[in-house]
């Protein structure tokens, strides 16, 4: 899990259950996609959440996690990343 530590002390993460993150405090987690079929039985990773974009279609869920997750790391995580 890649952690990013604001001078605020504020950390940003894909939240994940490798780390307890209760041990830094106090916990606020939201969501950062959708990741919804489309009605062809394709997927797509809505990341309007965090002003992103729409991605895909997907031929499985699994590639739009997996593109949701890459997005959410290299441009929320880690912007400009």
């Amino acid at each position: 899990m890649d952690l990013v530590i604001a001078l605020t002390g504020d950390i940003r993460c894909v939240y994940d259950e490798s780390i307890d993150l209760r041990s830094f405090g106090q916990v606020s987690i939201r969501r950062g996609s959708h990741v919804e079929p489309t009605s062809n039985g394709q997927w797509t990773a809505d990341l309007s959440p965090v002003e992103g974009p729409i991605l895909g279609p997907f031929d499985t869920r699994t590639d739009a996690l997996d593109a949701e997750v890459t997005w959410l790391r290299n441009h929320w995580v880690i912007p400009g990343g």
